[in-house]
C-alpha cells in the first residue's frame, strides 16, 4: 500500500538529508516548511506553511501515514522565538495529527534535552529531561506532548534523541556523537515503519568507535548503523578519546551565553 510521509521543516539540513534516502516508489513525501523546498521530485508534495498554523497543519497531515517533525528553530535562541516555534510549533504538529487522524509522529529531539546527565559509559536511553539549554527545554516539552499524546488520544510517537547530525563530524566530540546522513534515514525509516511503537525516546547516533550513548533502543526499532566516525579521526579533529563530562557537551555548563529573552 502506498504511504505518505509529512516532513517538518524539509528545507533544513537533515531534511535534505532525508529526501533521497527515504525515497521509495510506492511512497510519498509531503515537504513542510516556509522555506522555499529546491527541486521536488516526482514523488514529493510541496506545502508552504509554519509549523505554528494550525490550520494549515491540520490540513497537511491529511492522508498521511505518519509526519516526521523536524521544523523549528535548530539551535540556542531568544526564549519568544524558542517558545514560539520550537514549543508552540512542537504542540501544534501533534494536535494537527490527532485531528486529521495520522497515526503516528517522529519527533527530532536531541541529546540537549539530557545534556547535564553525566556522560557515562553507555549512557541509557531512558535519561529523564535534564536540559542544558533553552533549546533542550523545548525538546523536553516536545517528548512531553509525545508522551501525553501517545497515552491520551493513541498516537505512536518515536523521539530521536539526535547527536551530531553533520555531513562529516564538526568536531571532536562528534567523533562519539556523530549520527551520519546514512543512519540517520535507517533511523528515521525504522522509526516510520516498526510496528506498533508506543511511545519510545532513543539515542539517534551512529555506532561510532568513540560512542557512549546506548543504541539499545533504537536496535529495538529496526534501526542497524552502517557508518562509524572513526574514519574522520585522522583529520585536524583530537585523536583523543572524547573527555566531556556532561552528556550536552560545551552546552552543559555556566560558559554558555544567555540568548536572552
Amino acid at each position: 500500500m502506498a504511504e505518505t510521509l509529512l516532513i517538518t521543516g524539509a528545507a533544513g539540513r537533515i531534511g535534505g538529508m532525508l529526501r533521497p534516502r527515504l525515497a521509495r516508489t510506492d511512497r510519498t513525501l509531503r515537504l513542510l516548511d516556509i522555506a522555499e523546498i529546491d527541486g521536488p521530485g516526482e514523488r514529493e508534495e510541496v506545502v508552504t506553511a509554519s509549523v505554528t498554523d494550525l490550520d494549515a497543519l491540520t490540513e497537511a497531515c491529511r492522508g498521511a501515514d505518519a509526519v516526521v517533525h523536524l521544523g523549528g528553530i535548530s539551535g540556542e535562541a531568544a526564549w519568544s522565538a524558542i517558545l514560539d516555534v520550537n514549543i508552540h510549533g512542537t504542540f501544534t504538529v501533534f494536535e494537527a495529527a490527532r485531528r486529521a487522524g495520522v497515526p503516528r509522529v517522529v519527533f527530532a529531539s536531541s541529546n540537549h534535552a539530557a545534556g547535564f546527565h553525566p556522560a557515562v559509559d553507555p549512557v541509557p536511553d531512558d535519561l529523564p529531561a535534564r536540559p542544558d539549554t533553552l533549546y533542550g527545554v523545548a525538546k523536553v516539552t516536545g517528548e512531553a506532548l509525545g508522551s501525553l499524546y501517545h497515552d491520551r488520544y493513541g498516537l505512536d510517537v518515536v523521539c530521536l534523541r539526535i547527536g551530531s547530525c553533520f555531513e562529516e563530524p564538526p568536531d571532536a566530540r562528534a567523533l562519539a556523537t556523530w549520527l551520519s546522513p546514512g543512519d540517520v534515514a535507517r533511523l528515521v525509516d525504522a522509526a516510520v515503519t516498526v510496528r506498533a511503537p508506543g511511545f519510545r525516546v532513543v539515542w539517534g547516533v551512529s555506532d561510532n568507535t568513540r560512542r557512549r550513548w546506548s543504541l539499545t533502543g533504537a536496535a529495538e526499532l529496526g534501526y542497524r548503523s552502517a557508518d562509524d566516525a572513526e574514519v574522520f579521526a585522522e583529520r585536524d579533529l583530537a585523536s583523543d578519546a572524547w573527555t566531556d563530562a556532561f552528556v550536552g557537551g560545551g552546552f552543559a555548563g555556566p560558559r554558555y551565553d544567555d540568548p536572552g529573552v
